[in-house]
């Protein structure tokens, strides 16, 4: 590890930084200098399509700056008249301009609303030609408000163009210098990154034409490079791949940059690709001291808001020392917040890898920046931030002795030759500091009276309807109400709180740990980071030393034995309170999550599950435990029922008796372990009988189980084909209810043998497959629609009950949104799951292989082939049985999907008109677990969820990985009978009512009664 590791206590690192900050900064002298800036700003705001001015008017926490942001990310991008027209109906609509003061989007609102009758799903009514002539007119408009909003976020939308913009600002003010931005997203294609690689390539040959050849590097435009842009598969599990194909990429733009003597910096990824990004960097520092030993415009951006920010500092500091090289570095808060605090969360990761106080971030920025400037000679520091106390802080480190804003630089890699104009120094600034195109621009027309002081804007270059959807995101985070921009527009906020010193401590995070995410209702699963080495090492030598292990098979013969046997536990067992059968459940859970690499191991090794779907299930199987076991007590007390004096009356529920448990082979824990405890807790026994191909899986949950204290005929694993063992069991007398997960076909046969049988009816939970539509209209991004279709299609090889089968995406998209999930799909890695690189294991057995190879064959014939690589050449060349690599095929039309393929096969479908008229087709299929939407159209996505007769609604998401007590799931129609797994009604159908009513007046009297007379 280079690294520490970055999930730590967020008040030891902060503390650790703040000792010797405070030892080298004044905090009140910096806010002192910092205060004249905001009062100027203040005095004298930025026009109104500054990014101030619209945070004042509309601050994002508002239906109008909400609305607003919200158009700036999808409406340029919308292809449709129709659908154009429906968005802006539904994000206008429900804004209020005229109250924010704003006269002509308040007309724009206005007709929105009226618009919204005629254009929204849930509209009534048609509209006619005079009313669509008036919507496009608003729409037209609103457009004209979305381009202008967007030359905020832009400069340029060719490099030609913002090249001229830049020398049209250094007119103004001569200290500036830009850095391009040429894209936002990253790729998920190949032609993809070829695409981008291009657009640097055209962008780095511009601009060095236009550089000061003769001058220092740092005093030239230079460019910003994003490398998850020029690889799709851009993670740590593919650490071999990235560095043979994407270091020769990028030192090509490097020669090129180094060449014309300009810079290139590469920007911050997330934090699960920093080590990613260091092995990256390194391997081309290693060139450019090989090649280009004078050139020090190489560098990179360091996010600050990052918990081991000041270990990467140290680190590319002694990399600059080992290689000779000056680096440039930008220091930067962090873009990605929201988005590293979902991760932490829903991995159950045991502390944040981000600061969770924006103070804290501060103090690290701080920190960060003194360290930079200490190391002159391996850093040349650049300080973006549009926070007036800060640039001031930065200033008075930077004069401290040794430290100053101009003058000679330190080292022997200096560059020499040349001067800059604004400094008036023979070498040039000390440091620089940079702000986002758009943003800061009033604090920085002050800062930069000082002539001493240069800045570099970062300059997204590109067309507007590909680089807002990104750009609105960065906005949103800039704009909190918490920030300093937005903050500066707002004059309530006096200068005392603006300016007020990051120097403190918050000894707890601002949010709940990961582990503590549900509160005291229970403790959320730990997981860990595959991309972490020490994280993941345990999970890797657990496989090395796990065999797996035999399950003896269970005789069929023996059911009526092995009922009887349940029968006699139960007595014992559903008089226990359910106090005590909670706990056997929660020690259950904690011994699992202990032994969370070995049940990794089982999973791999058993069940082909790929590292990280290991990790989701034994997290999923021990939310499971814990949320049943709350929700027993919770359900199973006493409730007192409301009725007559001298009278008592009590509903309770009580167990059934034994159940029959049968669980699949695709969640052979998760669901095995659902199952059992759901069973168990409210009091029932149980016959447990696992998919016949993942019984030892199931074997050594049962061992936790008994070891937690369930006795052993309370809970019976029956190992065995479902033809004999299966059907024995829900053929015997006895039995009280059957819980089953499968297929349709096998739960009608179940529910037919239950019908037929003598006796109390015994009731049937089962939960079944289903043909997963997503509808994907044209204001969806396609990168989010990408991202979603292929985790939901093909992770876990397509072998979830959840599982996308069927794309339903508007034609005025379909072309580009089929292309990129084509070069996605081509990128996964179907292979051996015990690898980290591999995405798509084997499917479970040859008779799957066989049936999924069957359905593959004869949609070849019958339909378009949009992805089908090899499979059987695929298999034998990687020595691996029954391996199908992804499949995409496009149909005419959703009722040719006559039945679910259970494996990675996905099917797809263009639509035009009314999106209802889709789910109206996907509701006549019959199935109903779930259903993925994709719109920004927010009327529309819940007018449509409410159409779909589905369980589970995903907007926006992928449609798997469904969290207990969170997604409670499961179906209706073909897709099961409810109630749903991992909700608040679950339980109930483990358990049979009882009122008990006791007359309190048969012995004497109604003493209560008698004592209330006066």
């Amino acid at each position: 590890m280079r690294l520490p590791n970055p999930y730590r206590p967020e008040a030891a690192t902060v503390s650790l930084r703040l000792g010797a900050l405070q030892a080298a900064l004044d905090w009140a002298a910096a806010a002192k200098v910092a205060a004249p800036w905001v009062q100027a700003v203040r005095q004298n705001p930025p026009p109104f399509w500054a990014m101030e001015s619209l945070l004042k008017e509309y601050p994002i926490s508002s239906a109008e700056g909400l609305a607003l942001m919200r158009l700036a990310e999808a409406l340029l991008r919308v292809p449709d008249a129709e659908t154009a027209i429906a968005l802006t109906a539904d994000q206008l609509g429900r804004a209020d301009f005229d109250a924010a003061g704003d006269k002509t989007l308040a007309r724009l609102s206005s007709t929105a609303i009226a618009m919204s009758k005629h254009f929204l799903p849930d509209g009534e009514g048609s509209s006619g030609i005079f009313a669509k002539l008036g919507a496009r007119s608003v729409v037209a408009a609103t457009l004209r408000a979305v381009q202008l909003l967007g030359r905020q976020f832009v400069l340029g939308q060719t490099i030609g163009e913002a090249m001229g913009e830049a020398v049209s600002a250094r007119k103004k003010i001569k200290q500036l210098r830009f850095s391009y931005d040429m894209l936002g997203e990253g790729a998920r294609t190949d032609a993809d990154a070829l695409r981008y690689l291009a657009s640097y390539q055209e962008a780095i040959k511009a601009i060095a034409t236009q550089a000061n050849a003769t001058g220092a590097c740092e005093v030239n435009d230079g460019i910003s490079i994003k490398l998850s842009a020029l690889h799709p598969r851009y993670e740590d599990a593919h650490l071999e791949r990235v560095l043979a194909e994407l270091v020769p990429r990028v030192w090509g733009l490097c020669e090129q940059a180094a060449k014309a003597n300009i810079n290139l910096t590469i920007d911050a990824e997330e934090v699960d690709r920093l080590e990613l990004s260091l092995e990256v960097f390194e391997a081309l520092a290693a060139l450019v001291a090989q090649h280009y030993p004078r050139w020090t415009g190489f560098g990179l951006a360091m996010q600050a808001y990052q918990t081991r920010a000041l270990e990467l500092i140290e680190h590319i500091t002694s990399l600059a020392r080992k290689y000779s090289i000056r680096f440039m570095c930008r220091l930067v808060k962090g873009a990605y917040w929201d988005a590293e605090i979902k991760r932490a969360q829903e991995q159950g990761l045991p502390h944040y890898p981000v600061f969770t106080h924006k103070h804290h971030t501060d103090v690290s920025y701080l920190a960060c920046a003194h360290a930079l400037l200490a190391a002159p000679d391996a850093i040349y520091p650049q300080f973006a931030t549009h926070n007036a106390a800060t640039i001031a802080a930065i200033l008075q480190m930077a004069s401290r002795p040794g430290l100053s804003v101009a003058g000679p630089s330190q080292g022997a890699n200096t560059p020499s030759g040349g001067s800059d104009p604004q400094s008036g120094g023979a070498w040039g600034p000390r440091f620089e500091l940079q702000r986002l195109h758009g943003m800061g621009e009033g604090v920085y027309r002050e800062v930069l009276k000082n002539p001493l002081i240069a800045c570099r804007v970062y300059a997204p270059v590109g067309a507007h309807k590909d680089l807002l959807a990104y750009l609105v995101r960065r906005l949103l985070e800039n704009g909190a109400n918490s920030s300093f921009v937005h903050q500066l527009a707002d004059e309530s906020v006096g200068m005392e709180e603006l300016l007020i010193s990051p120097l403190r401590l918050e000894p707890d995070p601002s949010l709940p740990l990961p582990l503590e995410l549900f509160g005291s209702e229970r403790k959320n699963s730990a997981g860990l980071d595959l991309t972490v080495a020490t994280m993941r090492a345990p999970l890797l030598a657990a496989y090395q030393s796990t065999p797996v292990p035999p399950v003896a098979e269970f005789d069929a013969k023996n059911a009526a034995a092995a009922l009887a046997a349940s029968a006699s536990s139960y007595q014992m067992w559903s008089k226990t309170p359910v106090e005590q059968r909670a706990a056997a459940l929660r020690a259950t859970a904690d011994a699992m999550e202990a032994q969370l690499p070995y049940f990794c191991a089982l999973l791999v090794k058993e069940a082909f599950k790929t590292w990280g779907d290991a990790v989701s299930e034994v997290r999923e199987a021990v939310d499971f435990l814990r949320y049943y076991a709350n929700e027993a007590q919770r359900i199973m007390a006493p409730v007192a029922m409301p009725g007559p004096t001298g009278e008592s009356n009590e509903l309770r529920l009580i167990a059934r008796g034994p159940w029959v448990c049968i669980s699949p082979w695709n969640f052979p824990l998760a669901i095995f372990a659902g199952q059992v405890a759901a069973a168990l807790v409210t009091g029932n026994t149980v016959l447990a009988k696992p998919a016949e191909q993942t019984p030892a899986v199931a074997a050594e949950a049962v061992k936790l189980f008994h070891a937690a204290g369930v006795p052993e005929g309370a809970l019976q694993l029956l190992h065995g084909p479902g033809e004999t063992v299966g059907a024995a069991l829900v053929a015997a007398p006895g039995v009280a209810g059957v819980v089953f997960t499968g297929s349709t076909q096998v739960a009608k046969i179940i529910n037919r043998a239950l019908a037929a049988k003598d006796g109390p009816i015994v009731p049937l939970i089962a939960e079944t497959g289903g043909i997963n539509a997503m509808v994907v209209d044209s204001t969806a991004l396609p990168e989010q629609v990408s991202d979603a279709v292929v985790q939901s299609a093909f992770r876990s090889a397509g072998q979830r009950c959840s599982a996308l089968r069927l794309l339903c995406v508007h034609s005025e998209i379909a072309d580009h949104v089929i292309a990129m999930i084509q070069g996605a799909a081509q990128e996964l890695v179907a292979g051996d799951p015990a690898l980290l690189a591999t995405d798509v294991g084997p499917v479970i057995d040859a008779e799957a292989y066989q049936g999924i190879n069957g359905h593959i064959q004869r949609l070849k014939s019958e339909a378009k082939v949009l992805v089908a690589p090899a499979d059987t050449a695929q298999s034998a060349s990687k020595g691996i049985a029954n391996l199908i690599a992804p499949h995409a095929f496009e149909v005419g039309s959703i009722a040719d999907m006559r039945n679910e393929i259970f494996g990675p096969v996905l099917h797809i479908v263009r639509w035009n008109g009314d999106p209802a008229d889709v789910i109206a087709q996907i509701n006549a299929l019959g199935y109903g677990l779930t259903i993925g939407i994709q719109t920004r159209i927010d009327s529309r996505a819940q007018a449509l969820a409410r159409a779909a007769h589905v369980g589970n609604v995903y907007i926006n998401r992928n449609q798997i990985g469904a969290v207990v007590g969170v997604q409670p799931f499961g179906g209706e129609g073909l897709s099961g009978t409810g109630p749903k797994a991992g909700g608040p009604h679950y339980l109930y159908r483990f358990c049979a009512e009882q009122t008990i009513t006791v007359n309190t007046t048969a012995a004497g009297g109604n003493a209560a009664l008698l004592a209330s007379m006066h």
